[in-house]
């Protein structure tokens, strides 16, 4: 599979700039519910699934009792299956793993065991930055490698996924090896790598983007996945919305370009008539979602 550019349809709505996703964060909350009861019915009943909610991933002492856990959506009766994490999104200073069981059901119910994870938020009331969000990421990924074939799942089908701040988050992981090094573990035990309309490039210019990562232009650089591709790299699917936020979209077609020219396999997707939020609403929701679709496929691919 070389670099391709997919284009599929389906829903609305544009916001342009990353500062208003607190507002399209509660209209998310608002939609998400709407959606799952508008989606249409199945008439064969969904696989059966189990969930195990609130798992501790980091053991240290200093742990933080919210953001350093996980839950866990298997699907049922079933062996050696593959296994994703999904890291959420917020600007890496909002949003929770509690948002996105929906997403869990979803995959698990598709054969895929799924990790939703949180991590430490950079906020005006603490000195959360980078690299502690990605340093949790990659603990929570070591997590999921030592306990994959407890679960039931297959140790050797790791894959990672995450939306907007999560986005960037397992894309860094995957090309930037010191964090997971950091955990015993390294970058060829990601089987595949799928950032949902994630950031590519941190600037320091970027007003969103000095909480977390700070005004200096090496730290930015240091933070920005595209900084560290290089070749023989896991296979990436890279999708975004054709209404997502502004530069996402020029940010997704560079970052597939420098990975291919770099001899990469990459698929980079884009979504019509989606934006920032509703990308990640139907992929949570449908598991006829051409993204969900193109996602199960990827992990499922022989």
């Amino acid at each position: 599979m070389g670099y391709d550019e997919m284009t599929f349809p389906d829903a609305p709505l544009r916001f342009d700039s990353m500062s208003r996703q607190p507002f399209v964060l509660l209209l998310s909350l608002i939609a998400w519910p709407l959606l799952a009861q508008e989606a249409p019915k199945a008439t064969v009943a969904p696989p059966e699934i189990t969930k195990q909610l609130n798992i501790t991933y980091n053991p240290d002492k200093d742990a933080d009792p919210v953001r350093h856990k996980l839950d866990v959506y298997l699907p049922k009766d079933v062996k050696k299956f593959p296994m994703m994490m999904f890291v959420h999104g917020g600007s890496w200073n909002s949003g929770s793993k509690d948002l996105y069981g929906s997403l869990g059901q979803t995959f698990a119910q598709q054969g895929i065991g799924t990790v939703i994870i949180n991590y430490r938020l950079s906020r005006a009331d603490n000195n959360v930055k980078h690299p502690d969000h990605i340093k949790d990421v990659a603990k929570a990924f070591a997590w999921m490698k030592a306990n994959a074939a407890k679960l039931g799942g297959d140790e050797k089908k790791l894959y990672v996924s995450g939306h907007s701040a999560g986005g960037h988050l397992v894309s860094l992981l995957a090309t930037d090896d010191q964090y997971l090094k950091a955990e015993k573990c390294s970058v060829a035990d990601i089987s595949g790598v799928m950032p949902i309309s994630g950031v590519y490039a941190i600037t320091s210019i970027v007003p969103v983007f000095h909480r977390p990562f700070g005004k200096e232009d090496e730290m930015c650089k240091a933070a920005s996945p595209v900084t560290h591709v290089k070749g023989s790299l896991p296979p990436f699917l890279v999708s975004y919305a054709d209404a997502d936020f502004l530069t996402l979209d020029k940010m997704a077609e560079d970052f597939g370009k420098k990975l291919k020219e770099l001899k990469n396999e990459v698929t980079v997707m884009k979504l019509e008539k989606r934006n920032h939020f509703s990308i990640i609403i139907n992929l949570a929701v449908s598991a006829q979602d051409p993204l969900t679709k193109a996602m199960v496929g990827f992990v499922t691919k022989k």
